[in-house]
């Protein structure tokens, strides 16, 4: 990817040599400046003294399920992941980079740039508690009070495409098509097998199949050339693209399922892990944190936390089955890898890679449920027997059609070495994701710990596209602002304003909730995971969450506390009345 650089008109007609030597000297240093500070900005590859246009970006948003931090090879994985971490090291990496613990909250605020429990998903819709139903903010899908980015953009002359999950609302009036985008392929729920079969990952109809839209339209059979997921999304996005109006910029949301369980993958590729984690979880999770010390993801004097239970403790079957779970999720992650190459290849034959702003994220941390927690038979009788009853447990079909395999929690620790918990969860781990951002404008190479959420997303693109948020009104109707920040100034590396400091943020999810304010952070969760409390980290030194400071810093955890209730209130936090086992 190569910087753009300004050609500046220096060509003056009807000008004498003595006009030339009259010319304004510091006029010329002026106009050269602000050409190039909005080259740099802006991507703009030509600018006229008295003509400052810019040629919009095209905006490439990749979203992968359920990643943990140390999956991919730029973040200390030891899968070959070469496409992302090209990527990656051309653009800003961020390391300190948050979502929701789940994925239609952070979905939510990653397309609006407004808080979950303001923008219809204050809880997953198959997650609702008795006394959050038919609550404001509690739709289970995305309301009339927030507008997407989708949206906004497609106003001001962008095409809009969207493939992949969108787990933001089932009806027509909740989908792709209601929410700005022009063309889309949405898999609608939170998860399906990522194979043509349309099986769903939960459904209480024992007939029921995996909800798709194409635009307006349910799919009932998924096209001929859906052979996995991964591929039949990135295929669907590289056709949108090739068809669209190529005088407009496009905006295009490609959102894989993939690595979300159930894990499975091409079989092809299932055979080049054979083996590789025979070592165990325990081995591979020290590996990658000492990786992710090296590359200056973790600090040198961390520590990885213990998995759930140590690997030499598990029988010969059990160690059998964790090792060829790991091998799937691998391979997941590697064609995963494979197909965002291909369309990264072709942008830059279309030469549209240098006026496109990449960014990458998981929608939060790796999985580590098992099928019991997250479907407990007793909460979830109908989901749970169609489960059963519908799918192949057996050993040699791990990974195939029609399987139905979790990692588990030892491996998601793997994923995510030095943070505690994973999805699910307001600790890192759950929130704390690999993501970065890639443009020629930006300051390539840099990675930045400054503490950044999905919320900064919208605003961050806004600035940079040059559109103002609408709010309160959109088309006659009430709407929320963005209450992220833009990361401008962060990404161009224009006086870094180091925001962590002072910024406050908050989070909850599934009665699961934290506070943050600079390097301290509160978090509430139940048993068996928390004590139903208070508790206090300094996150900045212990990323872990392994020293409660709650009874050594009783007024920080006050003024925390105040935080929290004020966030609550602004946002209609509503804690259901009951706590699911996810």
């Amino acid at each position: 990817m190569k910087i753009i650089k300004p050609t500046l008109n220096t060509t003056r007609t009807k000008a004498s040599k003595a006009d030339s030597d009259k010319f304004d000297y510091l006029s010329t240093l002026r106009n050269l400046f602000v050409s190039i500070l909005t080259v740099t900005l802006f991507g703009c590859s030509q600018m006229h003294e008295e003509n400052q246009s810019y040629r919009k970006p095209n905006v490439l948003l990749i979203v992968v399920d359920d990643m943990g931090m140390a999956d991919l090879g730029r973040f200390g994985g030891e899968i070959p992941t070469p496409n992302i971490d090209k990527l990656a090291n051309q653009g800003v990496l961020f390391t300190n980079f948050h979502t929701s613990p789940v994925c239609s909250s952070t979905r939510a605020m990653l397309l609006t740039g407004v808080d979950n429990h303001k923008a219809g998903l204050g809880n997953m819709a198959e997650e609702l508690a008795p006394n959050q139903v038919g609550q404001a903010g509690y739709e289970g899908q995305l309301n009339d009070s927030v507008v997407t980015i989708a949206s906004l953009l497609r106003d001001k002359g962008y095409s809009t495409f969207m493939t992949g999950k969108w787990h933001l609302g089932m009806s027509l009036e909740a989908s792709p098509w209601a929410k700005g985008f022009d063309k889309s392929f949405s898999m609608l729920a939170g998860g399906a097998s990522h194979f043509s079969d349309m099986k769903p990952a939960y459904h209480p109809d024992p007939n029921g199949q995996a909800p798709y839209r194409q635009d307006q339209q349910i799919v009932n059979k998924l096209p001929d050339n859906f052979a996995f997921s991964s591929q039949f999304f990135t295929d669907q996005m590289m056709s949108y693209l090739q068809q669209r109006d190529a005088h407009k910029p496009f905006f295009a949301y490609l959102s894989f399922t993939a690595p979300h369980w159930p894990i499975q993958a091409p079989q092809y590729i299932i055979d080049k892990y054979k083996g590789k984690y025979d070592i165990g979880y325990d081995v591979v999770r020290e590996q990658r944190l000492q990786k992710q010390i090296s590359l200056g993801i973790v600090p040198p004097q961390t520590k990885s936390i213990a998995a759930t239970t140590p690997w030499e403790n598990l029988s010969a079957i059990e160690k059998q089955t964790e090792a060829r779970t790991m091998e799937v999720y691998a391979a997941m992650i590697d064609d995963l890898d494979q197909h965002i190459g291909r369309l990264i290849t072709w942008l830059d034959d279309q030469q549209q890679l240098e006026n496109t702003v990449i960014i990458f994220m998981s929608d939060n941390g790796a999985e580590g449920h098992t099928i019991d927690q997250t479907w407990p038979r007793a909460q979830f009788p109908k989901i749970r027997k169609n489960i059963d009853e519908r799918h192949d447990f057996s050993f040699a079909n791990i990974g195939k059609v029609g399987s139905y395999a979790f990692n588990g929690p030892n491996w998601a620790q793997a994923s995510s070495p030095a943070f505690r918990l994973y999805k699910g969860f307001v600790t890192e781990g759950g929130t704390r994701v690999p993501a970065f951002i890639t443009y020629p404008a930006f300051a390539n190479g840099k990675t930045t710990d400054e503490f950044l959420s999905v919320k900064d997303i919208v605003p961050t693109l806004l600035e940079i596209t040059k559109i103002k948020h609408p709010a309160p009104i959109y088309n006659g109707t009430q709407i929320e602002a963005p209450s992220g920040f833009s990361m401008l100034d962060i990404l161009s590396d224009a006086g870094s304003p180091h925001i962590t400091a002072t910024r406050v943020e908050g989070g909850e999810i599934l009665g699961k909730y934290m506070i943050r304010k600079g390097a301290y952070k509160a978090v509430n969760i139940p048993p068996p995971h928390g004590n139903g409390n208070w508790q206090l980290y300094d996150v900045s030194t212990d990323l872990a969450e392994a020293k409660d400071l709650s009874d050594e810093y009783p007024i920080k955890l006050a003024e925390l506390i105040v935080e929290w209730e004020k966030y609550s209130e602004e946002n209609g936090v509503i804690l259901p009345s009951h706590v699911s086992g996810y």
